[in-house]
């Protein structure tokens, strides 16, 4: 009777999600490994996941883990200016410029990188003002750059938020502290700021490395089909050679490197909390 009453009544609120968690997440997790382990007779093989080591797909893996690298540097080192720059601004101002930086994430994501495909293109706005300028056009559509500029644009505001929520709670007297005892811009960054913000900075590393590296409708768009992410095998593997076996193991491929990284980083992360506190 005390276990029965020490329940909360209101956890039955949390049904729905429990329901949303079986019915989208579990399910269809399911339904990939059953597909990932079996051949298209039905029986046991491990074929469709080792199949990540054919020539093909391991280059493509390469890519797009190259792809997801760059990115994530790239975020990296825009993201740190930016947000010690917002940093600067009064309170009123800092909420302006974060709704500014997120205000892109409301329009349609295909709009967007459709955009820059006519930014980018070889008779795009890019080029018509480098023209202008008398420079020679860049030959940058359907190119690796191309989607290398489409990743970290969208990708971009998921490293500035988290690194920007964990440098607002830096205490302000830590700062002073430090100027008083003679330490510079760059000694307080590289000694406070910057070992700070290490939560922030690998939340932001997850959030950005992952999406980036399992991305397909970015390269689709900006690498004209010529380039091939990981993602674009699995998602041709399912929509036009319907070999929904093969298109699962690689995804469960796919997802046990992510996991592995996400892993990796989560340590770090409690580890760099740790000796933040410290």
């Amino acid at each position: 009777m005390n276990k029965l009453k020490s329940v909360n009544p209101r956890s039955w609120l949390s049904s729905p999600y429990v329901l949303w968690v079986i019915g989208f997440t579990l399910i269809p997790m399911i339904v990939i490994f059953r597909y990932a382990l079996t051949g298209r007779d039905g029986g046991f093989t491990l074929d469709n996941i080792l199949a990540i080591a054919d020539p093909i797909h391991m280059k493509a893996m390469i890519f797009s883990l190259e792809i997801a690298l760059g990115c994530t540097f790239v975020c990296i080192l825009l993201s740190y200016p930016l947000v010690m720059a917002l940093r600067r601004l009064n309170m009123g101002k800092q909420g302006f410029m974060i709704f500014v930086l997120i205000l892109p994430m409301w329009m349609n994501f295909i709009l967007r990188i459709l955009a820059w495909q006519m930014i980018l293109s070889s008779n795009g706005i890019l080029n018509f003002l480098l023209q202008k300028v008398g420079i020679e056009p860049l030959a940058i559509a359907n190119t690796g750059t191309a989607i290398m500029i489409g990743v970290v644009y969208d990708y971009l505001p998921f490293m500035v938020l988290p690194i920007f929520n964990a440098i607002s709670e830096i205490d302000e007297d830590i700062i002073e502290a430090a100027k008083d005892l003679g330490a510079g811009s760059l000694t307080i960054f590289r000694k406070i700021i910057f070992p700070l913000s290490v939560p922030g900075l690998l939340s932001g590393i997850v959030m950005v490395f992952v999406p980036s590296m399992t991305s397909f409708v970015i390269s689709d768009i900006l690498g004209g089909g010529k380039l091939q992410l990981i993602g674009n095998i699995i998602e041709q593997e399912f929509t036009k050679s319907v070999n929904w076996n093969l298109g699962s193991g690689l995804s469960v491929s796919l997802m046990i490197f992510v996991l592995i990284s996400m892993a990796f980083t989560t340590k770090n992360e409690v580890e760099g909390k740790g000796s933040a506190i410290w």
